[in-house]
């Protein structure tokens, strides 16, 4: 083991960590009661669970795996049942399931409820809302949604095998003249959602033109059960403006954290000897969780941004291809920082 390092061990599902029983957090959430209205969206390829910790730990009320394929849980896929691992800090704990077969999404659910109490989600939520072509060509993700009836039949078995909430996230419709997010929320409802989260972009917009939070707003007035808002929020200020105007009872930040994690807390960004700090503790978290560096000197650098000299910080860390040397390029900054201020006479806060 590496030295000053914890051991996975006691990092994973340590129990003087654990958190309320799904029950109680299901309560809580239909009560509004999560620390925070601004959660962390579902990110393919980046909202793991160091990254989720570290959210969460900056304030982030609620964190939601990146999309985990249910066929794959079934066929008991190494990679992909890693990816349902999480740290008992991250609680309340949302996994997300995509997949079009009813009965391939219920048993991966089954799977998932049948877990030890200290590895079961808080959460299940049902992916019907990725554009993305690889997930919606199998008739999944927001493929879904042009076909409610499966969809509906997917929602309805899922919850019949599971004690867990399952919740939903969409999108805005299929496309412009096709905006059926209200509707296909209420399906959602009936048939045993306990939250949706709606992004307001259409399955033709892709991730390009802008999301319409008037459909947030109309299905939320649609509603009995929590909404949650996703789409274009790139600030704190931007996220509470958002909550006000719709009226929904939470939004999901998704790229905008991956560059500054920071709009979770209070604070809403940080000063760039904090930004080392926390880029140093991902490093830690990242490498515990058994990461490879060459993906997480990108997620690191990208923290390191609109200030005078990050686009060299940038390069300088992508270009590490170690622990060793990216451990010690963040150090190098740390010192710089300490060692101007120094010299300025300012405070490293």
């Amino acid at each position: 083991m590496r030295a000053g390092k914890e051991p996975l061990s006691a990092l994973l599902f340590g129990s003087e960590q654990m958190s309320p029983s799904p029950a109680i957090v299901l309560e809580k959430f239909n009560m509004l009661g999560f620390s925070s209205p601004l959660l962390l969206a579902p990110l393919a390829g980046y909202s793991d669970a160091p990254f989720r910790l570290l959210c969460r730990s900056l304030g982030a009320g609620l964190c939601v795996s990146e999309m985990i394929s249910a066929q794959a849980i079934i066929y008991r896929q190494k990679k992909t049942c890693d990816m349902l691992r999480f740290f008992a800090a991250e609680r309340p704990v949302s996994l997300q399931l995509f997949g079009a077969d009813p009965g391939i999404m219920a048993e991966a659910a089954a799977f998932i409820s049948g877990l030890a109490n200290e590895a079961r989600p808080d959460f299940i939520d049902l992916n019907m809302g990725c554009p993305v072509k690889k997930v919606t060509k199998k008739g999944a993700g927001v493929a879904l949604m042009a076909t409610p009836s499966l969809a509906e039949t997917i929602i309805r078995q899922v919850c019949q095998v599971t004690d867990i909430a399952v919740t939903v996230k969409i999108r805005a419709g299929i496309n412009a003249t096709d905006r059926g997010a209200v509707e296909f929320a209420k399906m959602a409802e009936g048939a045993g959602a306990k939250a949706v989260a709606v992004h307001g972009r259409t399955w033709a917009q892709q991730f390009s033109g802008q999301a319409d939070w008037s459909v947030v707003a109309a299905v939320k007035r649609a509603l009995r059960i929590p909404v949650i808002g996703n789409g274009d929020i790139a600030s704190r200020d931007e996220a509470f403006l958002r909550l006000d105007e719709s009226g929904c009872d939470a939004v999901m930040i998704g790229r905008a954290a991956l560059k500054n994690p920071f709009l979770f807390h209070e604070c809403g960004e940080a000063p760039l000897a904090e930004i080392v700090r926390f880029a140093l503790r991902h490093l830690d978290l990242a490498l515990a969780y058994g990461q490879a560096i060459a993906p997480l000197r990108m997620r690191l650098a990208a923290y390191f941004h609109d200030f005078r000299g990050s686009s060299q910080i940038r390069c300088q860390l992508v270009a590490c291809a170690t622990e060793t040397e990216l451990r010690a390029a963040l150090m190098t900054i740390a010192k710089a920082i300490t060692e101007t201020a120094a010299v300025n006479g300012a405070v490293i806060s």
